[in-house]
């Protein structure tokens, strides 16, 4: 890998954006395909953006010629916005899974370090704290206070900064009245649809444990699956 290569890939790492490197195997030349760059007429379109949306490196064939994907994505990450019961049972699950975890909760009596050790713990409110965060395409938003002046601004700052999952506590008819809230906030109904609510995957949960486990679900389905465009940028 030559140094402008390897410049430019860290540079990538330093913005928290995806790279994938393309080495040719037969004779060792390479080129480094970044997020955001245009894959309209590449013939490996498809596999660099599997490689995108996986993570995973490996051999791919073309007109008989090999070539190794390796895959540079960020660390995904998970903001929680509550520090709650499902939030403290989602902190080893995330870990598992090897997603960060950042919790943020201005409610100082819920937010305590002995409550949330093993994560990075904010007790603020999130208009202070999440433009500082740099939330990204490679980080979900959990919104599961139940408070509507906690979880609202976090909601309308991650549809605006692109998050790849963004999910929020609550019955149907409570987010019937978000859905109001939101819109009159200016939010496009478009992106109001992004938001999964009920929160988490289907599984009949009930306890906060099952709840957590069921959100951790949803949000690794979306990141894996999450579609990316082979004609230009990952949506």
């Amino acid at each position: 890998m030559d140094i402008a290569l390897l410049q430019r890939l860290n540079g990538l790492r330093r913005a928290r954006k995806a790279g994938v490197v393309v080495t040719r195997v037969s004779d060792a030349s390479n080129r480094l395909v970044a997020e955001g760059d245009g894959l309209d007429g590449d013939p490996l379109r498809v596999e660099i953006a599997s490689a995108f949306r996986s993570g995973k490196s490996g051999v791919v064939v073309h007109d008989t010629e090999e070539y190794f994907l390796t895959a540079h994505l960020p660390p995904p990450r998970i903001v929680a916005i509550g520090a709650v019961h499902i939030t403290q049972a989602l902190i080893p699950i995330a870990a598992v899974a090897d997603f960060d975890l950042i919790v943020v909760d201005p409610r100082t009596a819920f937010a305590t370090p002995e409550r949330f050790a093993g994560c990075r713990l904010f007790a603020e409110w999130p208009e202070d704290v999440l433009p500082g965060l740099g939330l990204d395409p490679h980080t979900a938003v959990a919104a599961v206070t139940h408070d509507p002046k906690i979880d609202d601004f976090a909601l309308r700052h991650a549809l605006e900064r692109g998050c790849f999952y963004v999910g929020a506590l609550g019955s149907r008819k409570t987010h019937a009245k978000r859905r109001e809230r939101l819109i009159g906030a200016g939010v496009p109904e478009a992106d109001i649809e992004a938001i999964r609510a009920p929160i988490g995957m289907d599984i009949g949960a009930s306890t906060p444990a099952e709840i957590a486990v069921a959100v951790m679900a949803e949000i690794i389905e979306a990141y894996r699956r999450r579609p990316i465009d082979v004609t230009g940028t990952p949506r």
